[in-house]
């Protein structure tokens, strides 16, 4: 069974989007296609087909939440061992050797990821790239640009 990991946050925030999809869209799925049907003919009823579309999208996502809760390694980054080593959950500031520039990204489940937020997958080529190094360490990654070497500034466990 494929494990999913993620932060105690990423599993919070899972549970309060399944919570609101079972109990506030589904409902009002369930009356938006009861009321497109007080309307006659289902085959040129766009109101219908639309909420059977949203109704189909609603169940997919509540199965799919429900896999991933039903799998969640849930990782708490205070509890692990703080070695300056880079793992999922940690918050890891990055110094490009090039430009100077320093990035810190929090390395997080697919969920979660979120990159506005500077929250990246534990699959993104980035933290892949990181992953196992520690505080100094030098990193080569990937990038759409090209190769790119960092260094390791620092690795928190928040």
């Amino acid at each position: 069974m494929q494990r999913y990991p993620m932060t105690p946050q990423g599993k919070e925030a899972l549970e309060k989007e399944l919570h609101q999809l079972k109990s506030i869209e589904r409902p009002r799925i369930t009356a938006a296609i009861a009321e497109a049907r007080e309307h006659g003919d289902l085959k040129e009823n766009a109101e219908y087909h639309a909420a059977r579309e949203q109704q189909g999208f609603c169940e997919g996502r509540v199965q799919d939440i429900e896999g991933k809760l039903g799998a969640a390694q849930v990782i708490d980054v205070k509890e692990l061992e703080q070695n300056g080593r880079v793992v999922f959950g940690v918050t890891v500031t990055i110094e490009n050797l090039d430009t100077e520039e320093q990035k810190t990204y929090m390395i997080v489940g697919d969920d979660e990821a979120d990159f506005k937020i500077n929250k990246i997958s534990v699959n993104s080529p980035i933290a892949r790239g990181l992953l196992g190094k520690s505080e100094g360490d030098e990193a080569k990654i990937q990038t759409p640009n090209g190769e790119v070497e960092y260094e390791i500034v620092s690795v928190e466990y928040l």
